[in-house]
């Protein structure tokens, strides 16, 4: 007669390491199989690195979020570029030959000139620094060249934020321009310079037959070092918060946004563009490869012109 207790006792022997060896082997399994699966999928497409959608392999933009997931080439030095980049900062070079630098407008290829604004493909030369341009604007004075340019910066004029700015501006440049006292001994000598130039009006009255001649008094507006400095700082403040009403939006379109940047940026004070690409700080938009990604200008302090990554 067969031990049933022995049967089962030589049945969890046998069955025992299978079981032990399928356990250990599944884990070992799951790795490769996933590592597998991401080949595939990696064979199948290209996976975005900003929200992790696989895309077709030839895509050149995301289609879940629109970010570039692909590098171009620059036709003129070879860097490598994003695809939506109409400008190379490694050899300052516009490279979009279907679209006019001036006004955005499409173009075939083969114009000398653009058929919606005129401009030639060569470039524009600054009438005011002479400098020649691949946009509507001068990259180192400003001026507008184009007559869309000008309109755009007659219509800015008109708003209420940009009108604010440009009274900033002035006040600004007054102060950058304000001699301030020096010593105690500049106060005594102002005060002295007053009290003659009240004496000789007195005297000049009197000999013209007035009696008790009204002197109107001067009020100066000098001031210490340190009041001119603080009272900059505040304009300076006023200043950042105007601009940042007046900063791009992320848009569409990089010609637009460059032309904008340029025409809302104010004269008299010394300003630099931190666009939103990179957030690199350069001269002007003209020196950005994406400003249609958006960005703003800020006021630069004395002697801050190495923080600019320009387009010189």
């Amino acid at each position: 007669m067969i031990d049933n207790h022995s049967n089962n006792e030589e049945t969890q022997r046998t069955v025992r390491p299978q079981q032990v060896l399928e356990r250990t082997a599944r884990p070992n399994l799951e790795p490769m199989q996933m590592q597998m699966a991401q080949h595939q999928q990696q064979a199948a497409g290209k996976t975005c690195p900003y929200c992790g959608a696989v895309n077709e392999p030839e895509a050149m933009f995301c289609a879940q979020c629109g970010q570039p997931i692909s590098k171009t080439i620059c036709p003129h030095c070879g860097a490598e570029i994003d695809p939506d980049a109409d400008f190379c900062e490694s050899c300052h070079h516009y490279i979009k030959k279907d679209v006019c630098s001036f006004c955005g407008s499409h173009l075939s290829g083969n114009e000398a000139y653009c058929p919606e604004c005129g401009s030639p493909r060569g470039g524009i030369v600054c009438p005011t620094c002479h400098t020649l341009n691949e946009f509507a604007f001068c990259k180192k004075c400003g001026t507008a060249l184009t007559e869309e340019a000008r309109m755009m910066v007659k219509q800015l004029q008109m708003n209420p934020d940009y009108q604010e700015l440009l009274e900033i501006v002035r006040d600004y440049s007054k102060l950058e321009n304000a001699l301030p006292y020096n010593s105690e001994r500049d106060i005594v000598r102002e005060q002295m310079s007053a009290k003659l130039r009240e004496r000789v009006l007195t005297l000049l009255a009197k000999d013209e037959g007035v009696e008790i001649p009204v002197i109107p008094k001067v009020e100066s507006k000098r001031m210490t070092r340190d009041e001119l400095e603080e009272q900059k700082a505040v304009k300076i403040k006023m200043l950042s918060a105007i601009l940042d009403k007046l900063a791009v939006a992320p848009t569409s379109a990089p010609v637009k946004a460059r032309n904008y940047a340029m025409a809302s940026k104010p004269v008299g004070v010394r300003l630099a563009w931190v666009c939103n690409y990179k957030h690199a700080m350069h001269s002007s938009p003209c020196g950005c490869a994406k400003p249609h990604m958006g960005g703003k200008w800020v006021v630069l302090g004395k002697n801050s012109t190495d923080e600019i990554k320009d387009d010189k």
